[in-house]
């Protein structure tokens, strides 16, 4: 049977206690309890491990549901759970709840993580197509700047023949601890800028940072389909990795470009249409430009302005299916600007044979 005092009671929640109540609680204990605070102080730091084990869990969305479950039991038996193995553990995932003030915080991870290989930065890239580069899948050269390992010291910074050295200012830790009073303060170390290490032998090509910037050139695949603000993940194509560490991956956001005459709606299409008024009456055919190209629209018999007439499937293609959307126009009617006389002779009569009063020929409204 388990012995361990309950999380909850440790860091003095209740067990309906939201995420911030539990973090400000433990940063609270992990101030008070801290090494630096309590030097050569066995209960202190049992206290500080333990403060640090329950708001592991706790913390922890998953672990904290089994937690409530099945108490100490359930991180038993080799299933991932609170405990860590020393100090350096708590201060490396934990160093940033309580700050850089004490020894063995922030400074210290970050010297270690340079000198260790890890993965480059994944990058962003917007790159711009027009809305008629939707309907088929399109390859689109693009060029950006990023930093990779150099290849001649393959990242170390140091020449040829030769290789760092720990910093003998900070003796490898990165950072520079000095007491001020009741606290122990630590700040970035000014000789190796957190590496912990020191280069004595510059490399001639990238001058000791052990990084070059290049210009990458690469092709990238956009899919037919795409709409405005789609995120395309290319996987290895990001900033260089660290120290042998892998590159990162490169996000190309796509922008559509606003069309003049067709405006979007997901798979959808929409444009205006001008009919003549002889085809609103009596129906007809429209010969008209789509996205992709020529089209024929059929107009229905006795329409008005206003109506919309939809065209199957020649909308955009969708990015999850083979099927494609829809083509709407509305229609607005359209009028001669001037009639001729045989024209006007024809709509006199047809007014005529309807009983509809219309202005004279002298002052008529087609004049």
């Amino acid at each position: 049977m388990s012995t361990k005092t309950d999380y909850y009671e440790i860091l003095s929640v209740e067990r309906t206690a939201d995420g911030d109540t539990i973090k400000k609680s433990y940063r609270k204990l992990a101030m008070q309890f801290h090494p630096d605070r309590n030097p050569g102080d066995k209960e202190a730091e049992d206290k500080f491990k333990e403060a640090a084990e329950a708001y592991e869990v706790l913390s922890n969305t998953e672990k904290r549901a089994q937690y409530d479950r099945f108490g100490h039991q359930a991180f038993q038996g080799g299933r991932s759970g609170g405990g860590f193995n020393d100090m350096n553990d708590i201060f490396s995932q934990f160093g940033d709840i309580f700050g850089d003030i004490f020894g063995g915080g922030g400074q210290q991870r970050q010297g270690r993580s340079r000198n260790s290989a890890r993965k480059g930065a994944d990058l962003r890239y917007v790159t711009e197509i027009e809305l008629k580069d939707v309907l088929n899948t399109k390859e689109q050269n693009i060029e950006f700047d990023t930093e990779e390992n150099c290849g001649d010291c393959n990242g170390s910074g140091a020449a040829k023949g030769s290789a760092p050295v720990t910093c003998k200012v900070c003796g490898g830790t990165g950072q520079v601890v000095r007491q001020q009073g009741f606290f122990t303060m630590a700040s970035t170390c000014h000789k190796c800028h957190g590496s912990g290490e020191s280069i004595e032998k510059p490399c001639l090509t990238c001058h000791g940072k052990g990084r070059n910037s290049v210009q990458r050139k690469i092709k990238v695949t956009i899919p037919a389909g795409v709409d405005n603000g789609t995120r395309l993940r290319v996987t290895g194509d990001g900033e260089g990795g660290y120290k042998g560490g892998p590159n990162g991956d490169l996000f190309v956001e796509i922008r559509v470009k606003q069309h003049d005459t067709f405006e979007r709606e997901g798979d959808h299409l929409f444009a205006n249409l001008n009919v003549s008024y002889l085809q609103f009456l009596v129906g007809g055919e429209v010969t008209t430009e789509a996205l992709d190209g020529e089209l024929k629209v059929e107009i229905p018999r006795g329409s008005k302005s206003g109506d919309r007439v939809k065209v199957t499937s020649h909308g955009l293609p969708s990015l999850r299916g083979a099927r494609r959307g829809d083509l709407y126009y509305t229609m607005n009617v359209e009028f001669p600007k001037k009639l001729t006389e045989p024209e006007e002779k024809l709509i006199r009569e047809l007014a005529e044979l309807t009983k509809t009063s219309v202005g004279s020929k002298k002052k008529g409204l087609f004049k």
